[in-house]
């Protein structure tokens, strides 16, 4: 014989509240920024366990792919991220410069960082960036950044990613920026390229960068670590 679960009235008004604060929250609307995003978000992960954690950045994250701004995904890592954070609100592309033409146009790309050199054509682009790098924890490495003509300041807990073709092994660009007051970590090498991740939000016209080895070489966009 079936019974009828008992009801729950407590847990059902909790639910319902969840229920429209994320119908209020999206009527609402986005805050505008990048960097405002995380500094409320940041905000409101604070002293939360793991476990709440993944569930609020879960529902934020859909929230965020609720207002609007297109977006994509290229690479099967990015895909997974993408799936993560924003649920089944990412569009798939097969090519970065899809993605990037569609940052362009106004989208959110997230893409693999990979093997290929794409994040070079950021050099010669400023008007698109990396905004984010997925995953965002301080202990991972990320594995994906996400482009968009979006202005983003710093948040006060960054990263910065710096691109340069010099032909220096990577340990003496790394002691070069170091002595210049730059804590820097090798990313990924391809094409003659070599990326960098720098500790903190640099400002692409940095001091700091002045006389930093390479030819090409620059800022590419800056990230928050929750």
């Amino acid at each position: 014989m079936l019974h009828a679960p008992e009801e729950d009235p407590q847990r059902l008004a909790l639910d319902k509240a969840v229920a429209d604060a994320v119908a209020a929250r999206l009527t609402a609307g986005p805050r505008g920024r990048p960097d405002a995003d995380a500094l409320a978000l940041r905000e409101l992960l604070r002293g939360l366990t793991p476990p709440q954690r993944s569930a609020l950045r879960a529902v934020m994250g859909r929230m965020e792919a609720g207002h609007g701004k297109p977006l994509l995904a290229c690479g099967g890592i990015s895909q997974l991220l993408a799936a993560d954070r924003w649920g089944p609100f990412a569009r798939p592309v097969a090519e970065p410069d899809q993605a990037l033409d569609a940052a362009r146009a106004g989208a959110r790309a997230l893409i693999d960082i990979g093997n290929r050199a794409w994040w070079g054509k950021l050099l010669a682009d400023p008007t698109v960036k990396v905004i984010a790098a997925l995953p965002d924890d301080a202990q991972a490495r990320p594995r994906a950044f996400m482009v968009s003509t979006e202005t983003s300041g710093p948040t006060g807990d960054d990263r910065t990613f710096w691109v340069t073709d010099s032909p220096l092994p990577d340990f003496e660009i790394i002691a070069h920026l170091s002595n210049n007051g730059l804590a820097a970590s090798l990313m990924a090498e391809s094409g003659g390229l070599m990326l960098f991740t720098l500790s903190g939000y640099v400002q692409a016209d940095d001091g700091r960068l002045q006389g930093a080895p390479g030819t090409l070489q620059g800022i590419i966009g800056a990230a928050p670590i929750f």
